[in-house]
């Protein structure tokens, strides 16, 4: 036995693994027609996340700092990245596709 397997099942399960991916696949390509009005929830949801999983992570590193001028300065950063896309977003969403 190997890994919990008898050897000669081993390529018979790899064979089934492969397959149950192929599947989701074709199963993802159908569904993405349903997923398209979901989608700018979705991207949000992510952003959010990943928004306060950064900001989580800096916050009490800013605490931590004993220079003064050093958490002023990264709390600007961050600011102007949350402004540039806010200008990129409006941006983009002004123009057309052709």
């Amino acid at each position: 036995m190997n890994g919990g397997f008898v050897a000669r099942a081993g390529p018979g399960f790899n064979i089934l693994s492969g397959l149950t991916s192929v599947l989701g696949g074709v199963v993802a390509y159908y569904a993405l027609g349903h997923a398209q009005a979901a989608l700018p929830y979705a991207i949000a949801l992510a952003a959010a996340s990943l928004l306060y999983v950064a900001v989580a992570d800096l916050i009490p590193g800013l605490h931590r700092q004993n220079r003064g001028g050093a958490g002023v300065w990264q709390v600007v950063l961050i600011a102007s990245g949350v402004l540039l896309i806010f200008y990129l977003a409006g941006h983009w969403s002004t123009q057309t596709i052709e």
